[in-house]
């Protein structure tokens, strides 16, 4: 009761806003063409929910968010450990490293569709790429914060380099590593509707873009409102995840 409690502020905000911006449309205080009244997108909405038209984009941007999200995250735990984890690894990776994070992955897309084209390709490498960085960083960060008066005792006790790093320091990092994670997975929903955007192919990112193109404004925000709801959904199913792995931990105890 008291977790349901708790998005009611935030509910009747939302709610305030809405209903706020259909008398201002009615009102005539904003232009129609720019900004159609909430009903009139939930109309739009609803069209596209009972025909099941969006299943297909939906499905189609959900599997470069996914495919993207797993390469990027595989690749940058596993630098991250071994920056964290052996000097020399640092010392080799961390210049290019650090040339290449601030690089905003979005200007990344043009040079990555002349060497891969507008297909798939592209579109999961521009997603892996914006999350490789994230996980990287935090796992780096959680790889070197594990105590090592912990990893000394377990060298004393004969665990070797293989043992000490998956029975501590992954789990003693995994908190760093899943908040560079839940980072990285919103990043990786931007660059694959950006990627749909530019290539002009498939996705939510080619409708919304295509609907603003043909004047069709109502659908438009029909697909943003969607999009919205997809971010949403990804956001807590991966909280709920990330609560579950780290269920030892005193504030995700029930």
């Amino acid at each position: 009761m008291r977790s349901a409690l708790r998005w009611l502020p935030g509910i009747a905000l939302l709610v305030l806003l809405v209903a706020g911006l259909e008398w201002a449309v009615n009102a005539g205080m904003i232009r129609r063409a720019l900004m159609p009244p909430p009903s009139a997108i939930g109309d739009a909405l609803w069209d596209l929910l009972a025909s099941g038209d969006f299943v297909e984009p939906l499905f189609a941007t959900l599997r470069l968010v996914f495919a993207g999200f797993a390469i990027g995250s595989a690749l940058g735990i596993a630098a991250g450990v071994a920056m964290g984890w052996w000097p020399a690894a640092y010392r080799l990776l961390e210049p290019l490293v650090e040339l290449l994070r601030p690089i905003p992955k979005a200007a990344l897309v043009p040079a990555l569709m002349l060497f891969l084209g507008i297909g798939e390709a592209m579109k999961i490498t521009s997603v892996a790429l914006a999350v490789f960085f994230p996980v990287l960083i935090n796992t780096l960060q959680g790889v070197r914060g594990v105590d090592r008066v912990i990893l000394d005792g377990a060298r004393t006790h004969g665990w070797g380099t293989a043992h000490v790093l998956r029975h501590l320091v992954l789990p003693a990092a995994l908190p760093f590593i899943l908040a560079g994670m839940r980072v990285a997975l919103g990043l990786a929903l931007v660059l694959a509707v950006l990627s749909e955007m530019l290539s002009g192919q498939g996705g939510l990112g080619f409708l919304i873009l295509d609907m603003q193109r043909s004047f069709q404004v109502r659908l438009m925000y029909a697909w943003l409102v969607i999009l919205a709801v997809v971010g949403l959904a990804l956001n807590t199913l991966f909280l709920i995840a990330e609560r579950r792995a780290l269920h030892w931990q005193p504030a995700n105890r029930p």
